[in-house]
């Protein structure tokens, strides 16, 4: 829980999935830099790269380099963290290296796979340099790589989760920009299960764009009527505006000062040209406003707001569910699932197939059932009681049968990057 509300400042709630990027690197002595991704293959992209040490040295040209073509959209997470390194710890200085990529995580489904291939490429390829990288820093680095190179406009609670989440356990945290909390064990009465709606989805998508900007437009306007200033903090690793007040976070209105004293003055949409006349200076640096499209900032704000008092509800749920759960408990879960869901529409990001795919599990009796991520497709979360895990399999298959694709059913979890990893001489 918690998509879109890591880049205004809210809680987040996530579970690590059984499924993984690995990433084997191995120096050269000379000043070679060689990728081999098999995998790639299977959505038409290319597999395999060569290039020089000094083809990472500047941001633009490892852009530059990673957008050759549609085939190579994997490779600016790539390029992008040896960048990174380079630029931080002047990682090339100990000469090249052969990178092999493996993977069972589907890209562009709401299940953070460009997260875990930036951070698992920024694990690996720091420990061959014996560069100390780990816990946040590790996190904000992978974010930093999505922000400035591939240019996604995500927040960091993708990356923090594959850093720091354990097997089993829910992982909470803050996102002003990246304070973790104690992790929450499962309950072991509760299981938590993803469905493939086979619906793409990305945090480079248009409407991705256009609801994240809608947000900082709503943020603007309130900091404008409360006569706040916004400015730029130069003290941040990822670049942001903040101010006095809310600290640049949106999400830290709780709903009762929203409702009392926000929400009756923001529009419920506008459009770019609008904007611009009432704010002046947008104040997110990973969006453009178009004057030609119209921004649902109301709804934006609103879920900002909304979204983490839902999340902090799940959490307090669960931390006193340590041992079980009871059937109130999981009938407001699902109620919350069900709110969060019905506001990434709100936000103009919702999607019918996931749509669809909740409709079937609550009409099965599940009924804790939410679109993942940023939302506008991937995968849905779903959080039942183990004797339901057949219903919900009947569930997953009843609906691939419809959609003409095999099931995919994501059930299990592993643990964090900095839990395991290995360096052999």
């Amino acid at each position: 829980m918690g998509g879109n509300v890591d880049y205004t400042g809210g809680l987040v709630l996530q579970c690590l999935l059984r499924e993984a990027v690995w990433v084997a690197i191995q120096p050269r002595s000379d000043c070679i830099i060689r990728i081999l991704n098999p995998g790639a293959a299977e959505f038409g992209w290319r597999t395999s790269y060569e290039l020089g040490t000094s083809d990472i040295a500047d941001a633009d040209d490892v852009r530059r380099f990673c957008r050759q073509g549609s085939d190579s959209q994997w490779l600016g997470y790539v390029l992008g963290a040896l960048h990174y390194l380079d630029s931080r710890f002047q990682w090339k200085s100990g000469g090249g290296a052969d990178l092999f990529i493996a993977s069972d995580l589907p890209p562009n489904r709401g299940v953070s796979s460009s997260a875990a291939l930036e951070i698992a490429v920024l694990k690996a390829a720091s420990l061959v340099r014996e560069i100390p990288l780990s816990g946040v820093a590790l996190a904000t680095a992978g974010q930093w790589v999505e922000n400035v190179i591939v240019g996604a406009a995500c927040g960091v609670m993708d990356q923090a989760a594959i850093v720091l989440g354990r097997k089993n356990s829910l992982f909470p945290m803050l996102c002003q920009p990246c304070q973790p909390f104690d992790l929450i064990p499962f309950p072991p009465d509760l299981c938590v299960v993803g469905i493939d709606s086979f619906a793409f989805r990305s945090t480079m998508s248009p409407a991705y764009d256009v609801a994240r900007a809608a947000a900082f437009i709503g943020y603007k306007l309130i900091c404008l009527h409360d006569e706040l200033e916004v400015f730029f903090d130069n003290h941040s690793a990822i670049p942001r505006w903040t101010d006095s007040r809310r600290n640049g976070y949106l999400s830290n209105l709780t709903p009762s000062d929203f409702r009392a004293n926000y929400e009756w003055l923001l529009p419920e949409s506008l459009s770019g040209r609008e904007a611009f006349a009432q704010i002046g200076e947008h104040v997110d640096p990973f969006t453009r406003v178009n004057p030609n499209l119209k921004y649902p900032v109301l709804a934006a704000v609103r879920y900002a707001v909304q979204e983490n008092f839902r999340v902090q509800t799940v959490r307090t749920l669960l931390e006193s569910s340590a041992t079980g759960i009871s059937d109130a408990a999981v009938q407001t879960l699902g109620e919350v699932f069900s709110e969060s869901h019905a506001a990434y529409a709100q936000c103009g990001l919702g999607s019918e197939a996931c749509d669809d795919l909740v409709a079937r599990a609550r009409a099965a009796g599940i009924g804790g059932a939410k679109m993942t991520g940023g939302g506008g497709g991937g995968v849905v979360a779903v959080v039942c009681r183990p004797d339901q895990l057949p219903t919900l399999h009947q569930v997953a298959q009843d609906y691939a049968t419809y959609r003409g694709a095999p099931p995919r059913v994501f059930e299990g979890s592993s643990d964090g990057v900095d839990a395991f990893c290995y360096k052999s001489r």
